[in-house]
C-alpha cells in the first residue's frame, strides 16, 4: 500500500517511495492484458499493477491471486464513492465469534513481536466475533520476511470465509522504526486480510501527497460501510500510505467500520 511507502526521507524506503508511486504508467507494461481485464473487474486499477510471488499486486501492497483473479464475486450493494471505508465482496466468516491465529517468522526482527501484539491488541479492544492470538504454530495468517518494492502486502479473505493467509513484511524498506508505527503497518494487513479496502482508494493526495490518484472501482471490489464518512479522513488505519514514526490507532470511522462488518 502506498501505506505502506513511507512518506518521509528514508534512505532504501525512499527509493522503494519513487519506484511504487509511479501512476504514470503501468510499472510492468508485459503483464498480459487479460490479466489487466481481470484486475480491472475486480474494480482495481492498473496504473500500479505490478508482479507479486503470490500472483500479482495492486495499490502498492494488496495481493491478487490467480483464484481471486478467476472469481466472479457477487456485486451487491455497490457504491463508488469518494473517501469513504470500504470493504470487499468477501469477508472473513465470523458467525457468533472466531479466534483468528497469527504467528510470525523468526526471520524477521524480534522487534517485531510486541508490534504484532500491539496491532492484535487493537482489534480485540473492539469487542467484536472476530478476534486475534498469537501462535507458534497452525495459524490462520502467517506474518513472514517479504522482499520486493513494498514495504508490506497481503490479500483479501477468500470465497470460503477465511481470511487471507499470509503478510509479508519488508523489515529492510521499513527500517528502524517505533513499534506503534510497524503496529500501524501490522494492523493495516490484518485488515486488507479480513476484508477491508483502502479508505483512500478513490483519492491519495491527501494521504500519499501529490496530485489525485483515483484507482477506480468496477461492478465488484469496492463496497461502502455506511455511517462512514463522505469526505477525507486524514487519520484512517486503512490509508495508503504511512509517515516515517507515525502511528494510527483505529480512529471513530475506523471503529464504526470494523462494527458494521464484525460487531
Amino acid at each position: 500500500m502506498r501505506k505502506l511507502l513511507f512518506t518521509g526521507s528514508l534512505g532504501i524506503a525512499a527509493v522503494v517511495l519513487m519506484v511504487g508511486c509511479s501512476k504514470q504508467k503501468d510499472l510492468e507494461p508485459s503483464i498480459p492484458n487479460d490479466v489487466k481485464a481481470k484486475v480491472q473487474a475486480l474494480g482495481f486499477g492498473t496504473s500500479s499493477l505490478q508482479t507479486h510471488e503470490d500472483g500479482y499486486m495492486v495499490e502498492g501492497d494488496i495481493v491478487l491471486t490467480e483464484e481471486m483473479l478467476n472469481s466472479t464475486p457477487a456485486s451487491l450493494l455497490l457504491r463508488v464513492g469518494n473517501e469513504e471505508q470500504y470493504r470487499t465482496t468477501n469477508l472473513v466468516n465470523a458467525g457468533t465469534g472466531r479466534v483468528i491465529k497469527v504467528s510470525i517468522s523468526n526471520r524477521l526482527p524480534a522487534s517485531y513481536v510486541p508490534a504484532l501484539d500491539e496491532a492484535l491488541g487493537r482489534y480485540n479492544a473492539e469487542g467484536l466475533r472476530i478476534t486475534f492470538v498469537r501462535v507458534s504454530s497452525g495459524a490462520d495468517i502467517n506474518v513472514v520476511q517479504g522482499n520486493g518494492n513494498y514495504l508490506a502486502s497481503a490479500g483479501f479473505p477468500t470465497s470460503t470465509g477465511n481470511p487471507y493467509g499470509q503478510v509479508k513484511v519488508n523489515s529492510r524498506a521499513i527500517g528502524t522504526q517505533p513499534q506503534s508505527t510497524v503496529a500501524t503497518i501490522l494492523a493495516h494487513e490484518l485488515g486488507h486480510c479480513v476484508g477491508f479496502r483502502h479508505t483512500d482508494y478513490m483519492d491519495r493526495s491527501y494521504s500519499c501527497g501529490g496530485s489525485p490518484t483515483n484507482e477506480g472501482a468496477s461492478t465488484v471490489g469496492a463496497i461502502h460501510i455506511p455511517g462512514t464518512p463522505t469526505g477525507p479522513d486524514a487519520n484512517s488505519w486503512m490509508l495508503s500510505c504511512i509517515g516515517s514514526g507515525q502511528n494510527r490507532p483505529f480512529n471513530a470511522n475506523d471503529k464504526t467500520a470494523l462494527a458494521y462488518l464484525y460487531k
